[in-house]
């Protein structure tokens, strides 16, 4: 199938405009992706800070019971 020279310049301008649409899809992903990349560091931060916390949590409940069976075993 031979386009004819008049076809040739719509055929240009729908290359064109499919072109520029990539172009958008693309600009669209590449910023999901950077948002994405941010949002992964802050909950890596998080989850570092949750578990830096719950290890300090872990320590004062051990030093707790560990305070506790003392007293328990002082009275007895």
């Amino acid at each position: 199938m031979t386009a004819s020279h008049t076809d040739q310049p719509l055929a240009l301008q729908e290359l064109e405009e499919k072109l520029d649409r990539l172009i958008e899809q693309y600009q669209a992903v590449k910023n999901d992706n950077r948002l994405l990349r941010l949002r992964e560091q802050e909950l890596l931060e998080e989850k570092t800070q949750l578990l830096e916390k719950s290890a300090l949590a872990r320590s004062r409940v051990e030093a707790m019971i560990t305070r506790l069976k003392a007293l328990e075993q002082a009275h007895d």
